[in-house]
């Protein structure tokens, strides 16, 4: 639990250090001790992960309810190094005057909503599962509600919680079930509960409709189709470091669970879930990329790329178990870094313009901002899935994955599919480079923590594509 316990103490640390420090008017060390701490909370997974190489099997703890496995701490990893880079770019930010107050409280909901995710992914029970989701949702409603001075921030908040609250009953409701027709509630003796029952599985309802439920509950977190209503308002009303934070660690941290509970709990029901996933999958692919092209607030025209790239994640898991959680893994890891890019850029902008982050003002943002211009360009290929870069391998192994277990009609949809995102993310780039605007926004330099942030995605982006030994490790792991 190393992950764990030493998330623990940097958020005692913090809260330490922001009620010492309350009272001074500068705390210009508060940012680089934070992502000090998140790049030591990165090396403490990266040790964790060193640790359990020997072992091929997961290690439980706490009677079997928490599990770690080399493969979950990998996704750890990955999902800290992502929070450390929204912790740079956060700075700007959190240096405004109105936000100046909130620097101490935005780390520490960070650092316990990273908690919640970490506990929810080596969760071996389904009430430990509940726990840790209920531990990282709270605390990220709190965040899209942190600049509650600004009504769309309070309803951002409002509308997230709300429905995290109505999707948690639902969940809940279908945990009753489980437990009503399997009588336990740990993963692996649910499993073997329904093997034990043989070919009269399908004839008890109660069981398949908790797995329906359950799905429908987590369904929300990951904002997939029907489940995604709340995830428009929410993306625009949140500040744009907050929303950029939750459409990529939460989502990751929701669909890496999903897929392991799918695959431990309810591996004999594949047949089932199987084609709730291919309805579920079509459904949020093809309804949002519909979506993001009438968009003109790049805020919500993000938070519908995301539905659709929620949609291709769970692709990987209709696959066959280890090439699939390979697949769902490295998708994640590219992701983040390009979408992480795209929100940086976006957070820069809206900062330097007034609040603004209409799509017409970046008409002709090449000419006055170009370095700016040209790494949305790279982000934003990568999120089409144009080679030479990640995300044309992220997809391409999703698509192989799914591939494998013979879904030809769903990885053709998808195919037709990427063709309409790609569509619309090339609308970004003909504003930035092609259209011409009488006012276009001036030249403005960005501070430190911002190009570090972009350097590192960029890198990400045009390296973990070419370099094939970043598969290599996630397949090892897996």
């Amino acid at each position: 639990m190393i992950p764990e316990v030493s998330l623990m103490l940097l958020l005692v640390v913090t809260f330490i250090l922001d009620f010492a420090s309350s009272k001074k008017t500068e705390r210009k060390w508060f940012n680089p001790v934070a992502c000090i701490f998140m790049l030591i909370q990165v090396g403490y997974c990266v040790y964790t992960s060193i640790l359990l190489a020997p072992y091929n099997h997961e290690l439980a703890f706490l009677g079997d309810m928490y599990i770690t496995s080399q493969a979950i701490n990998l996704m750890k990893t990955i999902l800290a190094a992502g929070t450390l880079i929204v912790l740079i770019q956060s700075r700007a930010w959190l240096s405004r005057p109105e936000q100046k107050d909130k620097e101490g409280e935005f780390y520490m909901l960070v650092f316990a909503t990273l908690l919640g995710m970490n506990m929810m992914m080596s969760a071996g029970h389904f009430l430990m599962f509940f726990l840790a989701l209920e531990m990282a949702s709270i605390p990220m409603a709190c965040l899209a509600a942190l600049d509650k001075k600004r009504n769309e921030s309070a309803e951002a908040g409002a509308k997230f919680i709300l429905t995290a609250i109505f999707s948690s009953g639902v969940m809940l409701f279908g945990i009753s079930m489980i437990y009503g027709a399997c009588g336990t509630l740990y993963f692996y003796e649910v499993a073997g509960k329904m093997i034990a029952m043989g070919a009269s599985l399908a004839s008890v309802p109660l069981l398949i409709a908790g797995m329906v439920f359950f799905f429908s509950g987590l369904g929300f977190k990951i904002s997939l189709v029907p489940f995604h209503f709340w995830t428009a308002d929410t993306y625009q009303g949140a500040p744009t470091t907050v929303t950029g934070y939750l459409s990529v660690i939460s989502k990751g941290a929701a669909a890496f669970t999903l897929m392991m509970i799918l695959y431990k709990a309810f591996g004999p029901l594949v047949e089932y879930w199987d084609y709730v996933l291919y309805a579920v999958i079509v459904l949020s692919i093809t309804i949002a990329n519909l979506f993001a092209i009438r968009q003109k607030d790049l805020k919500r025209f993000m938070a519908f790329s995301s539905i659709s790239q929620a949609g291709y994640i769970m692709l990987a898991v209709v696959g066959e178990h280890h090439l699939a959680a390979t697949a769902l893994v490295y998708y994640v890891l590219v992701y983040i870094v390009a979408n992480l890019s795209v929100f940086t850029i976006i957070s820069t902008i809206e900062q330097n313009n007034n609040g603004c982050v209409d799509m017409d003002a970046y008409n002709g943002l090449y000419k006055t901002n170009p370095k700016l211009a040209f790494l949305m360009t790279l982000a934003l290929f990568s999120l089409g899935g144009i080679p030479p870069f990640a995300g044309f391998f992220s997809k391409f192994f999703v698509f192989m994955a799914a591939t494998e277990a013979k879904f030809y009609l769903l990885v053709f949809i998808a195919l037709i599919n990427t063709v309409v995102s790609l569509f619309y993310y090339l609308l970004i780039v003909k504003a930035m480079y092609i259209n011409q605007n009488d006012n276009p926004l001036p030249y403005f330099k960005t501070d430190g923590n911002t190009k570090l942030a972009l350097v590192i995605c960029t890198l990400g982006v045009v390296f973990f594509g070419i370099c094939s030994y970043v598969y290599d490790w996630i397949y090892a792991a897996m």
